[in-house]
């Protein structure tokens, strides 16, 4: 049985039943991280695209195959594509953007938390992510400079524990879900621990990108914690959610954990009403609640993403026009040493 899975693996690389069968870990360390790998996959010519060697320099390619799977194949205009492809644009000056666009060093009252509004902080943990999106406001950040050792992790518990206006602390990264279970559980239990905190949130692009890291030890995790979970999850396009991603909203949903979405919006992914509105009513009948629509975060590198605030408010009336209100996210901006994100419809 293992020499006919071996020989099948040899002669198909991207044997998605296979592939879909390993562990998270494993599935994480097949991404795609070479260009001509993921243009092979998707029966497309690195040669018909604008692919800028400098970009994936800079910026290294990641693509991990349970996304890619979702693109559709010989369009190299796919929105979920456009999301990871690097292009010759992000090599380009753009007035505005900068390596640090939302004020997160400056906002570092420890290594690995900052603090930036009031009741809560973000706790970043790794510097990780199973995908690297090409928009990512965190693209520039220095996590070598702020890796978390055991004695900073402490100094950082420490921190939260003895602020007792902190409510909420919110995992993020990088992204929190890569760290594997052990590491997550004694982190979600030194935080239950802190008698003023009501609420850990979990930022992860992972239920998106790679839903097989929603195990029943995952879920027996964050259901054992003290202190309530909320996990925020990332998805730009109703294309994104595909079946293995449906399973895993379901599995953290069965389980009594509430689920929100927070999107990007996207120049030539998600810049049209009828997107945003399937996206919304994608995720709602999974359960997920629309939380977000975020404008672009001004990091450099990533300005041929950009929406106007004009453009992005007359998206939004149109999809308020359209969907009930329930089902239209807040439009919001994060402005560098704002008291809080800025809601602009």
């Amino acid at each position: 049985m293992i020499e006919t899975l071996i020989i099948q693996f040899m002669t198909d690389p991207y044997d998605e039943t296979l592939h879909f069968s390993q562990s998270w870990q494993q599935q994480l360390a097949e991404a795609f991280n070479k260009i001509e790998d993921l243009c092979d996959y998707l029966e497309l010519s690195p040669d018909d695209l604008p692919i800028s060697i400098a970009a994936i320099e800079s910026f290294p390619l990641r693509v991990p195959l349970s996304f890619a799977a979702s693109m559709e194949k010989g369009n190299p205009h796919d929105p979920l594509l456009r999301q990871v492809l690097p292009v010759k644009e992000e090599m380009g000056i753009y007035p505005g953007f900068s390596v640090d666009p939302v004020g997160d060093i400056q906002a570092a009252a420890q290594t690995g938390v900052l603090h930036k509004y009031q009741g809560r902080v973000l706790f970043i943990n790794t510097g990780s992510c199973a995908i690297n999106c090409r928009y990512c406001f965190r693209r520039n950040f220095p996590y070598s400079d702020l890796q978390l050792t055991k004695q900073k992790e402490t100094a950082a518990i420490q921190y939260i524990q003895e602020d007792s206006s902190i409510a909420e602390v919110i995992l993020s990264g990088g992204d929190p879900l890569l760290l594997n279970d052990a590491r997550l559980t004694h982190l979600i239990q030194q935080l239950s621990a802190i008698k003023h905190l009501k609420r850990i949130r979990i930022h992860s692009r992972l239920p998106v990108v790679l839903p097989a890291r929603i195990t029943g030890e995952l879920i027996n995790t964050l259901v054992s914690s003290l202190v309530q979970i909320v996990v925020v999850i990332h998805c730009n396009h109703a294309n994104e959610i595909n079946e293995r991603v449906m399973d895993a909203c379901r599995s953290l949903k069965s389980n009594g954990i509430i689920v929100f979405n927070q999107s990007v919006l996207l120049k030539g992914v998600n810049d049209n009403v009828a997107v945003l509105c399937e996206l919304s009513e994608k995720l709602f009948t999974q359960g997920i609640i629309p939380y977000y629509l975020h404008l672009l975060d001004k990091a450099s590198g990533t300005g041929h993403f950009d929406v106007t605030e004009t453009e992005a408010l007359m998206l939004i009336k149109q999809v308020k026009d359209t969907l009930p209100g329930y089902l239209v996210p807040k439009l919001v901006k994060e402005q560098a040493g704002a008291a809080s994100k800025q809601y602009i419809l």
